[in-house]
């Protein structure tokens, strides 16, 4: 008798309780049921915990499941955790206290860790003759905003009611991190709904994929080559052999940044305008992620332009960082830290005469100085410029400090963060084209801000400057750029204006009544993924927004690969016919 199905079923029926009761937490938090009804969810989370306990003890019995040494401390936390919320239960049905929360917290805390910990332990292959990394890539995007977009439609998700495009829209902005809103997300959504926005920002900026293939690979201790090559497309690694190694200093950078970053935010705030602690805590919380992420969702009404927080110099020089830090790139911000580290040991090295001959190699790589030249004159060059154009307008009323650190907020915001510390709709005309342009070029490559990116610009001025000088090749601090670098930097240029473009002109049939330039604002800053609105996002018609959301979405997963996950890889070109020149101009 083959007991292979049978054994093979077993080892799903962790993960298959775990996400029932997941989706029974959730619909507990989004829906008013009675308390019989209630009761039943929890003894599915008791049963859950249950098996959780079990799981992690038979999988290090077993000789063909058992996890790696690595995995034993977390496993030993989670089975003692677990195994204190059974014994609590079964104890005393009247709820105590095991931990610092209450029992039915414990419960829920339980269930989330016991469906992480079981499906991040499932061997799922997956063929890269069936599915590219684009694909996966989409499809993820895909999925979470879809299942987002269910989420928010929970009765205890908005304090009235919304309808399924105006969560659709807000789901897709919010896994985008874009920031267009089409209803007030302090008002409109309960504290239930705004961490459901939270969850999706967070998912959204890194990717699904970052925290699945990770988790995955912690608890398994292993993985296919094809999962390898999948996780390297994905975090831009230089070895194979360090893509894991590469996710996790992504997902620890993120979470410590966010983490300083709230905290900065929190001494900031002025605690006579929240109702309690823990309502600052979430409010610090919600803005540095979602700032970091360069998402540009705020809970207040006005954005960062409401009255108690517009004057807020230092709490507006915090998310500037937040905001910086979040799209330079992970790539940058590693490579970044590995110079601080040579630099360091060069220090000690003189220093003490450790020892009187070292070689310390080339640390900033090519993609590194250009990001970080790029971006330095695009911050500094827009600042001015805001300066020049808003002193006597949109930053009138202010002193000389506040007017120059709101013109570095606008340069910094407009490059894929969407926060707003003035009056959009006083803006002059001359500051809405430079925040075109800002918009349209972005953020970095490998970061949680869209628009054509930073290199692509600055690759395709290098191009122009060759071509100018009768170059044939495109080099800089002695490198030569890879031909091609340069054809996909044209690529996502053209492309990009051709999504704008059919954008802007779809929104005009489909909104005659609205300015040509409120349109391209609009449609440059959901391409873009940054947010910025001048109020006309909310009065468009349904199929103006349906526009809308399939052009945030475009602009956050890449029109190119958009098209490489569409379009069948031709095979390999084992000829090559002749070259013939071609006349431009």
């Amino acid at each position: 008798m083959n007991t292979q199905p049978l054994h093979h079923f077993f080892r799903r029926l962790p993960v298959l309780i775990s996400f029932l009761a997941v989706v029974l937490l959730l619909m507990e938090q989004g829906i008013d049921f009675d308390n019989r009804t209630v009761a039943v969810f929890h003894f599915v989370y008791t049963v859950t915990a249950f098996v959780g306990v079990i799981a992690l003890i038979l999988r290090y019995i077993s000789s063909s499941a058992r996890p790696s040494w690595s995995t034993l401390p977390f496993d030993l936390i989670l089975l003692s955790f677990l195994i204190n919320i059974v014994l609590a239960i079964t104890s005393d049905s009247n709820g105590v206290k095991p931990f610092p929360f209450s029992l039915p917290t414990g419960l829920y805390v339980s269930v989330l860790l016991v469906f992480i910990r079981e499906f991040s332990a499932l061997n799922i292959n997956i063929r890269t003759a069936h599915i590219n990394p684009a694909q996966l890539f989409v499809f993820s995007f895909l999925f979470l905003v879809l299942t987002g977009s269910l989420l928010l439609l929970l009765p205890n998700a908005t304090t009235g009611s919304i309808s399924y495009l105006d969560a659709l829209f807000t789901a897709t902005s919010a896994v985008c991190v874009t920031g267009l809103t089409v209803v007030d997300t302090g008002t409109s959504f309960t504290l239930f709904g705004q961490i459901i926005l939270l969850v999706l920002i967070q998912s959204g900026g890194l990717g699904i994929m970052t925290f699945a293939s990770y988790f995955s690979f912690f608890f398994r201790g292993s993985s296919s080559y094809e999962q390898q090559l999948l996780v390297r497309e994905m975090t831009n690694a230089e070895r194979l052999s360090e893509v894991f190694s590469v996710l996790k200093k992504i997902i620890l950078i993120t979470l410590l940044i966010e983490l300083v970053g709230a905290v900065l935010i929190f001494i900031q705030l002025d605690e006579s305008q929240f109702v309690s602690f823990n309502d600052t805590l979430f409010f610090s919380v919600f803005h540095s992620v979602s700032a970091f992420c360069n998402a540009g969702f705020s809970t207040l009404g006005a954005n960062l332009y409401e009255p108690a927080y517009r004057s807020n110099y230092p709490f507006h020089l915090v998310i500037s960082g937040l905001i910086i830090l979040g799209g330079i790139g992970f790539p940058i911000v590693l490579n970044l830290l590995r110079y601080l580290k040579v630099k360091m040991i060069r220090f000690f090295v003189i220093v003490f005469h450790l020892r009187r001959q070292i070689y310390f190699p080339r640390i900033l790589n090519l993609n590194t100085r250009i990001v970080l030249i790029t971006t330095t004159i695009l911050l500094v060059s827009g600042t001015v410029f805001f300066f020049l154009f808003e002193n006597s307008s949109g930053f009138s009323g202010q002193s000389l400090p506040g007017k120059l650190v709101s013109a570095f907020f606008c340069s910094v915001t407009a490059r894929t963060a969407g926060f707003n510390t003035i009056d959009m709709s006083s803006l002059s005309v001359s500051s809405i084209l430079l925040l075109l342009f800002l918009m349209w070029v972005g953020a970095s490559p490998g970061s949680t801000g869209g628009g054509i990116k930073t290199s692509t610009l600055a690759i395709a001025l290098l191009n122009v400057f060759s071509i100018v000088k009768g170059k044939s090749r495109v080099d800089i601090f002695s490198r030569e750029v890879s031909a091609l670098s340069i054809s996909r930097a044209f690529a996502v240029m053209l492309l990009s204006v051709l999504v704008i473009f059919s954008s802007v002109v779809l929104l005009s049939i489909t909104d005659p009544s609205v300015k040509l330039i409120h349109l391209v604002f609009e449609s440059v800053s959901a391409y873009s993924t940054v947010g910025l609105s001048l109020g006309v996002t909310s009065g468009l018609s349904t199929a103006g927004k349906l526009i809308l959301i399939l052009t945030m979405f475009i602009g956050r997963v890449g029109m190119l690969s958009l098209l490489i996950a569409l379009i069948k890889k031709s095979g390999s070109e084992w000829h090559q016919y002749p070259e013939e020149n071609l006349m431009i101009n």
